[in-house]
C-alpha cells in the first residue's frame, strides 16, 4: 500500500501479469477526501488505449464498476463534505463558458452562499431558544418579562428579515449562466440584421431591403467582455401594412422587448418602446450623412453607427458592456439560483411580523414561524426535502464527476 497522500510511480498490470502502464499512484484514505470515503487515483499517460486497458483491468474485479454520472459529487453530499449549495456551484463550474459565469459558480462552489445561510441559521435558533426558554421557564405572571421577551423576539426576525431582502433584491444566478437579454428592435429596414450580424460576425440573418423580411425573433449567444449575453434580431414594428404572418412576427418582437435586459433601438428617438435600459441608435450612417433632418434627429441618439463600415461598433460594444455590469453582481457578491430563491423568500415571509400586532406579543406563534423560516434556510443548503431534486441535480455531472 503506497504512503497516504503521496505520488508514488508504480507498475501496473493487469490480472494475468501483463504491464499496462509506469504511472503515477495516490491513496487518500477517507474520511479526508472530496467523497469522505477511501479514494486512489491514477495518473496515466494520456493514450485512449492505455485508459481502456487500465479501465478493462479494473473492471474484471468484483465489486467495481464506472461510477454513474455526477456519483462522486452526490456521495460527497450524502457524506457531508459538501451541501446542495455547494453542489449546484460546482455544476455550474462545470458548465461555465465566461468569466462572469466561472466567478460566480467558484463562489458558490466556495461556499458563499452556504456561509451566509449558516450565520442565518445560527441567529434564528439563538431567537427560538431564547423563544423556548421564555415559554418553559418565565414566571407566567411577569407579563412585562414576556412582553419584553417577545420584542426581542419580533426585533431579531426583523433583522435577518432585511438582510435575506437584501438578498433577494441581487440579480438572480440565472441571469449569469443563461445570459442577459439584449433585443435589437426597430422599424422594417432599419439595419436590426445587419448590425446582429455585424456583432456575430457571421450571416445569421437575412439581409434585404424589402420590408418585413425578418418575421421572427433570431436569437444568438455572445460574449462581450467575459459576460454571456443572448442577442435577437427582431420584426421590423409597423403599424400597417403587414401581413398576418408579419404582424405574429412584430406580436413576438414588441414580447421580446418586453423580456429584454438591454433594449438596442435602431428607430426616431421619439418612437423608442418603454424600455429601463435602452440605447438609441442611429444606424445605417454611411447612407444619410449629410441629411440635415436625419443629422438632427442622431443629436438625440446615444451613437451613430454603420454595421457596414463598423463606425461606432466599438462605442456600442462598450455601452452594452457597461450597462450589462449594473444588472451582474458586484465583484465578490454571491447570488442565488431561483430554487434558493424560492427558499429564501419563503423564510423571509415567515420572519416578517408586524410589529404591535397581535402575533407580535404571542411568542408561542413567534417560535413557530421562527422555526418555519429556519425550516426553508434548510433547504438552501439541502439539510431537508431535497429528495425530489437530487437525480435531475447530479444527473447534469460527467460520468464519475
Amino acid at each position: 500500500m503506497p504512503a497516504p497522500r503521496y505520488a508514488s510511480l508504480a507498475e501496473l498490470r493487469d490480472p494475468k501479469g501483463a504491464p499496462l502502464d509506469r504511472a503515477l499512484l495516490l491513496w487518500f484514505p477517507g474520511p479526508r477526501t472530496a467523497t469522505g470515503e477511501d479514494l486512489a487515483e491514477f495518473h496515466l499517460h494520456g493514450g485512449r488505449a492505455v485508459v481502456a486497458a487500465l479501465e478493462a483491468a479494473l473492471a474484471a474485479i468484483p465489486g467495481l464498476r464506472r461510477a454513474e454520472a455526477g456519483e462522486f459529487t452526490r456521495r460527497a453530499f450524502l457524506n457531508g463534505r459538501i451541501d446542495l449549495a455547494e453542489a449546484e456551484g460546482l455544476a455550474d463550474l462545470l458548465a461555465a463558458e465566461t468569466e462572469s459565469q466561472r466567478i460566480q459558480a467558484l463562489g458558490m462552489a466556495s461556499g458563499h452562499v452556504s456561509r451566509a445561510v449558516a450565520k442565518w441559521q445560527e441567529r434564528l435558533l439563538e431567537l427560538m431558544a431564547g423563544a423556548e426558554a421564555e415559554l418553559n421557564f418565565a414566571d407566567e405572571d411577569d407579563v412585562d418579562v414576556y412582553e419584553g421577551a417577545a420584542r426581542r423576539v419580533v426585533e431579531g426576525m426583523a433583522e435577518v428579515s432585511a438582510e435575506l431582502l437584501e438578498w433577494l433584491a441581487r440579480p438572480a444566478a440565472e441571469v449569469i449562466a443563461e445570459g442577459l437579454s439584449v433585443v435589437i428592435a426597430g422599424p422594417p429596414n432599419a439595419g436590426k440584421s445587419t448590425l446582429i450580424n455585424a456583432l456575430v460576425q457571421r450571416e445569421l440573418a437575412i439581409v434585404s431591403p424589402v420590408a418585413g423580411t425578418t418575421r421572427d425573433v433570431i436569437e444568438t449567444p455572445l460574449a462581450l467582455d467575459g459576460i454571456a449575453m443572448r442577442f435577437s434580431d427582431t420584426a421590423g414594428l409597423r403599424g400597417e401594412g403587414a401581413d398576418s404572418i408579419e404582424a405574429i412576427g412584430i406580436e413576438r418582437a414588441q414580447a421580446a422587448i418586453s423580456a429584454a435586459d438591454i433594449l438596442l433601438w435602431l428607430g426616431p428617438p421619439g418612437a423608442v418602446p418603454v424600455h429601463p435600459r435602452t440605447i438609441l441608435i442611429a444606424a445605417q450612417s454611411d447612407r444619410w450623412r449629410g441629411d440635415a433632418a436625419r443629422e438632427a434627429e442622431a443629436a438625440r441618439c446615444d451613437l451613430i453607427l454603420s454595421a457596414a463600415t463598423g463606425e461606432g461598433m466599438d462605442k456600442l460594444h462598450r455601452y452594452i458592456v457597461e450597462m450589462a455590469r449594473t444588472l451582474l453582481p458586484r465583484e465578490g457578491e454571491a447570488v442565488l439560483r431561483a430554487r434558493q430563491r424560492a427558499a429564501l423568500a419563503e423564510a423571509q415571509r415567515w420572519l416578517s411580523v408586524e410589529a404591535g400586532s397581535r402575533e407580535a406579543d404571542d411568542l408561542i406563534l413567534l417560535a413557530e414561524r421562527l422555526r418555519l423560516g429556519a425550516a426553508a434556510l434548510d433547504r438552501i443548503t439541502g439539510r431537508a426535502g431535497v429528495e425530489e431534486m437530487l437525480d435531475a441535480l447530479f444527473g447534469r455531472f460527467c460520468i464519475g464527476k
